[in-house]
């Protein structure tokens, strides 16, 4: 049989994450190997030459420590694009002026509704964290940008927060600082499913002519994949974000290189489950393409993964 031989793993004193997971590659165990290729794809996608790069994630782990990995990802200018939810710039958001807590899974929900505090997963979050915060500092800041223009694309509405943030404390840990500093486009289709969502519709109850223009975020997504001899994408958990991208992406032929990483089924049908060689047989991914997908939770592997890469660029 001519296939290598799996190797222990070797823990050794001041091993760089790099060296950790080029080990996951040798074992050759279940998901780490999984892990190790994902992370030679995302290498091979990073000086891959004229490879426009694409991250795709969920809001649910800006909610978590996982916020400053994505944070690191854009500040060192490593994605091309990002296609998120509107949860992304609500705990983004509320993150720089209120605190979340650690929580647990099997708290007493009741108690928790009775106390004001907001459940996600293991994280709390008190409603003065959260929807309070964020009508305190948001509706004055939609009027200062509805006095400037009344039609807003998503990308120019999530430059604009990013540069009233500039004279914020914690500014630098802010994916949507970053975003606008290294003018990195976000884009987020279903915007009004979230609080920043609920706190424009709200402005818009006095305002009739503030307008969200979807369609200048679709034309900018096309020309991006269209302009693009190469595409790669980093696309955690699913929902609308993932089939955003991977559906540009149909267009030009699929996608050059992909890395999912999600913790969902593939039997029920769902995208979120759908692995990468189901978006083969759509177009979605080209049939050449570098590809995997990792299942796992983010919050585990992304560090792991996102720290390896870095130790190689």
């Amino acid at each position: 049989m001519k296939k290598p031989a799996v190797q222990d793993l070797t823990l050794e004193k001041n091993m760089t994450l790099d060296q950790l997971i080029r080990g996951y590659a040798a074992a050759g165990g279940f998901s780490a190997k999984h892990v190790a290729t994902g992370v030679d794809i995302l290498d091979a996608m990073m000086h891959a030459k004229d490879c426009t790069k694409i991250l795709s994630f969920p809001a649910c782990i800006m909610a978590t420590g996982t916020r400053g990995i994505i944070k690191e990802l854009l500040r060192r200018r490593l994605f091309d694009a990002v296609i998120t939810t509107a949860g992304t710039l609500d705990h983004d958001l509320a993150r720089l002026w209120k605190p979340y807590y650690q929580g647990t899974f099997m708290a007493d929900d009741k108690d928790l509704h009775r106390q004001g505090i907001n459940r996600l997963g293991n994280v709390f979050i008190p409603i003065a964290s959260y929807g309070t915060i964020l009508e305190q500092k948001l509706q004055p800041l939609i009027n200062t940008l509805y006095q400037q223009k009344q039609k807003w694309s998503t990308k120019d509405l999530v430059w604009a927060l990013g540069e009233h943030l500039d004279k914020e404390k914690k500014k630098e840990e802010s994916v949507v600082y970053w975003a606008w500093k290294n003018k990195i486009p976000i884009y987020i289709p279903g915007i009004t499913d979230g609080a920043i969502g609920c706190q424009l519709w709200m402005y818009y109850q006095d305002h009739r002519n503030l307008t969200i223009d979807l369609f200048r975020d679709e034309q900018e997504l096309s020309d991006l994949v269209f302009d693009a001899k190469q595409t790669g994408a980093l696309i955690v958990g699913g929902g609308i974000s993932k089939h955003h991208t991977i559906w540009w992406n149909q267009f030009k032929g699929g996608l050059d290189y992909a890395v999912y990483i999600t913790t969902a089924v593939e039997w029920d049908g769902s995208l979120s489950g759908a692995q990468t060689r189901e978006a083969i047989s759509w177009g979605k991914i080209a049939e050449r393409a570098q590809n995997i997908t990792i299942e796992g939770d983010a919050t585990v592997l992304l560090p792991l993964m996102i720290g390896a890469l870095i130790d190689r660029l």
